[in-house]
């Protein structure tokens, strides 16, 4: 039997007129909408004012694995699966990577309609370099770590993006701000698309003593990268080692260090060599 296939579909983000055409016709014709929420779905579904001849399931964060086994099921006898989140693409910090991951191995087809994303809008609305950036999804809620991941971006070139939610907002901005240095540049993207959309730019200092009073709404921080450091390859000599003494192999360190800085990765690994020898 000719399996069905897998279609991972964009929601609004909060403007329901950024439905496409395509997501209307999907959602109306899958033999299977697995929502994140089926409340929210059914709204959605009654403002495209369309009515779903398939059946609706719900499909967040904990039933996704009690759930897999009767999809791949449908999939398998034919059905075509829609997949929903709340708002933006699935499996993106929502639901769906581990049932796109399950149809890759079942040789099931897996397709998208592509559309609103929070990652990309709020990245454009920045004011920030878009040429290179990586995605972070939500930042760490415990002070230590939320730490420990801060310090691995002082280095990062490229810009940031990441979640957060509106109650931590405050205290992540103040972390990072003595972290990564007051100065550093960022933006703070609120209620995208919706009726009260603000987005914030500014160093990181300003954006931490703003967000004191209090934010609401759906976050998204977009945080520049770091300027280049002028250094030479004898300065990371010392930076290589403590890396390869707290357990990471010289190769990787070599490498990682050699990114960060833009120096050249061969010459940074034979220095450390010569300064090994010579000890």
């Amino acid at each position: 039997m000719t399996p069905g296939r897998l279609v991972l579909a964009a929601t609004p983000l909060g403007d329901v007129r950024d439905a496409s055409p395509r997501l209307a016709e999907a959602l109306a014709e899958a033999d299977v909408v697995a929502a994140e929420d089926t409340r929210r779905f059914r709204s959605l579904a009654s403002a495209l004012e369309i009515t779903p001849r398939g059946r609706v399931v719900s499909f967040y964060e904990d039933v996704e694995t009690a759930r897999l086994p009767r999809l791949l099921e449908s999939l398998q006898a034919g059905e075509t699966v829609v997949l929903v989140t709340d708002a933006g693409m699935p499996s993106v910090s929502d639901p769906g990577f581990r049932l796109v991951a399950a149809c890759v191995s079942a040789d099931i087809p897996v397709t998208c309609l592509p559309g609103p994303s929070a990652v990309t809008t709020a990245l454009a609305l920045s004011g920030l370099p878009c040429d290179r950036f990586c995605f972070e999804g939500f930042a760490p809620r415990k002070p230590g770590e939320r730490t420990k991941w801060l310090t691995s971006l002082v280095s990062e070139p490229r810009t940031v993006v990441f979640f957060e939610s509106p109650h931590r907002l405050a205290s992540l901005l103040a972390d990072a701000a003595a972290v990564l240095g007051a100065d550093r540049r960022a933006a703070v993207c609120r209620e995208l698309t919706k009726t009260y959309e603000e987005v914030k730019r500014g160093t990181l200092a300003s954006l931490a003593a703003w967000a004191a009073d209090g934010v609401r709404g759906e976050i998204t921080v977009v945080l520049s990268g770091a300027e280049p450091r002028a250094v030479s390859v004898a300065d990371l000599v010392g930076e290589v080692a403590d890396r390869v003494a707290a357990g990471e192999r010289l190769k990787s360190a070599a490498a990682e260090v050699a990114e960060a800085t833009g120096v050249s990765k061969k010459e940074l690994y034979d220095a450390v060599l010569t300064a090994r020898k010579a000890t």
